[in-house]
């Protein structure tokens, strides 16, 4: 297992190389850069003026020159300042992060605290009225857009509850109490899709599994059902379910810039949303490297977790 994590790290190497170029250059095919938004239409700054202040940031350098420099100070941990606001980005990372990851963790944790016990009920109670509101709630919850969530939780408690949750970022270690108060209805609209994903996924694989012949012997010899379910079919079934919990989790912490703008919160997704619109090629590079370097380590613990939940993995 060391053996096989190590090399999974050392493939982390060429992948994120590969992420970087790519986002370097595909920011580079944008039309216009941050000179150009600075200035704006303003037709008193010449176009020498521009020229000045690229070679200023460095912008006027061949785009193979640019991206060497770039990573060879991103490999001595400075990912650079922001050409924007001239914060360095490792500061702006650092207070943007914290806010997505707890967002991203919150919304998995309240999914998936709800949706495997309900696809386990759904699938042991198949075909009753039980397993049949169960597949309806995950259809609805399937079709229905987080940011439309989010925007229908904001109008509900501000308008008929007189509450709005404070937009400036409170730290769980300030004020846990607080801080749970402010994430909990961004978490909950991230969390509803999520939901409806993992409840059919559960309940998918384990009517597979509870089809399989090991269940029937262990039935055959008198287990009890209770136990025959959650020891012996909701270990198996559970792989499907990690995968997808692994992905979306993931994928959370790039897809929550929306409800993080609807609420108001200043983290990685917002960030990287305003640094797209600014061409903040510093910001959008560092911010994008490190969201996929997070999702690559979740896959791989994804990966590792298999070896947990079934032997066999780690054998082979």
């Amino acid at each position: 297992m060391a053996l096989y994590v190590a090399r999974r790290l050392l493939m982390l190497i060429p992948t994120l190389v590969g992420m970087s170029l790519l986002i370097f250059l595909m920011l580079r095919l944008l039309p216009g850069d941050i000179v150009d938004i600075l200035a704006g239409p303003d037709p008193q700054t010449t176009s020498a003026a521009r020229d000045q202040l690229r070679e200023a940031m460095g912008l006027n350098e061949p785009l193979p020159v640019q991206y060497l420099q770039w990573l060879g100070a991103l490999l001595t941990g400075d990912p650079g300042d922001s050409l924007r606001s001239g914060i360095p980005v490792a500061e702006l990372l650092a207070n943007s992060l914290p806010i997505t990851v707890q967002l991203a963790f919150m919304a998995t944790l309240i999914a998936t605290v709800v949706a495997i016990p309900l696809g386990i009920v759904s699938a042991v109670r198949r075909d009753t009225g039980l397993d049949f509101l169960a597949r309806i709630g995950g259809l609805i919850g399937l079709s229905l857009p987080n940011f439309w969530l989010a925007t229908l939780a904001l109008l509900v408690t501000s308008k008929v509850f007189g509450w709005v949750p404070s937009t400036r970022y409170i730290s769980p270690f300030d004020d846990l109490s607080g801080n749970l108060l402010q994430m909990i209805l961004p978490a909950t609209a991230l969390a509803v899709q999520l939901m409806a994903i993992e409840m059919r996924m559960t309940r998918t694989t384990m009517l597979e599994v509870l089809n399989q012949d090991y269940i029937r012997t262990a039935r055959a010899k008198g287990l009890r059902n209770r136990l025959v379910v959650y020891r012996h079919a909701l270990r198996n079934a559970l792989i499907p379910v990690i995968t997808v919990v692994g992905f979306q989790l993931g994928a959370l912490l790039g897809t929550s810039a929306i409800v993080e703008v609807i609420f108001g919160l200043n983290g990685v997704g917002n960030t990287l949303l305003q640094a797209i619109f600014n061409r903040d090629y510093p910001l959008v590079q560092a911010a994008t490297l490190y969201l996929a370097t997070i999702f690559v380590l979740i896959n791989l613990a994804v990966d590792v977790l298999y070896a947990y939940l079934d032997p066999r993995i780690k054998q082979a």
